[in-house]
């Protein structure tokens, strides 16, 4: 059975080729262009995945991610032509999964749903098993809380341990500064994200190859980090 997605557009032009490419790649689409209806397809069709935007004429997607949070897991792709670090901010702390700008190449969409699916993947088999491996040789016991790089083990601080496994349960997902902060030094901290960065910048002086060009913990300019498994 194909993944099932659900685009919510109001550009005619773009949700009718957007669907045309998505069935083609082998999905079953569903589609909406107001945010009354986006919201109804959404409770009733449950799909793998939401591709949306956020400029709707009944009212703003923000609405809708928060709507899809109260219940829902399914990884939401906002597609939108606001471009801006505070618009981008507002849908991913809101609870969007990942943010692409108009205009937009296809492929690059194309990958951004392929990661986000297998990141459901990725989850369902977490659940299933404590040991998840990063890279090529980074491998971590998320029970035993133990991390090894080839084979040796790592020692990290209670923050680096704490900071990693936050991002490892959301792995592939775009995480603001302001979540990462409330989640692993508590909400008093989200106004001092210098810390984010010296315990980003050790963590990755240690399971990175080359720290200054990670493949791992990937920042998102502006907006926060990434942890990637392929």
């Amino acid at each position: 059975m194909s993944a099932t997605i659900l685009v919510v557009e109001d550009e005619e032009h773009i949700l009718k080729s957007l669907c045309m490419v998505l069935e083609d790649e082998g999905y079953t689409v569903y589609k909406a262009s107001t945010l009354k209806q986006g919201t109804i397809e959404a409770a009733t069709r449950k799909p793998y995945l939401v591709v949306l935007d956020l400029g709707l004429p009944d009212g703003d997607g923000i609405f809708l991610i928060k709507e899809l949070r109260n219940y829902s897991l399914v990884p939401i792709i906002v597609l939108s032509a606001r471009s801006n670090e505070e618009q981008k901010v507002l849908a991913l702390d809101s609870g969007a999964d990942d943010y692409v700008t108009k205009p937009f190449g296809i492929s690059e969409l194309l990958v951004r749903i392929r990661v986000q699916l297998r990141r459901q993947t990725l989850l369902k088999e977490q659940n299933d098993s404590s040991i998840v491996h990063l890279g090529t040789n980074v491998t971590v016991d998320t029970k035993k809380l133990l991390v090894t790089k080839n084979g040796q083990d790592l020692h990290l601080t209670k923050i680096e341990m704490r900071l990693l496994l936050v991002m490892i349960s959301e792995s592939n997902k775009v995480l603001t500064q302001r979540y990462l902060m409330q989640r692993v030094w508590g909400a008093e901290y989200v106004e001092h994200p210098h810390y984010l960065r010296i315990y980003m910048g050790r963590l990755r002086s240690k399971i990175e190859d080359d720290p200054s060009a990670p493949t791992i913990l990937i920042t998102e300019t502006g907006v926060g980090y990434r942890l990637v498994i392929s």
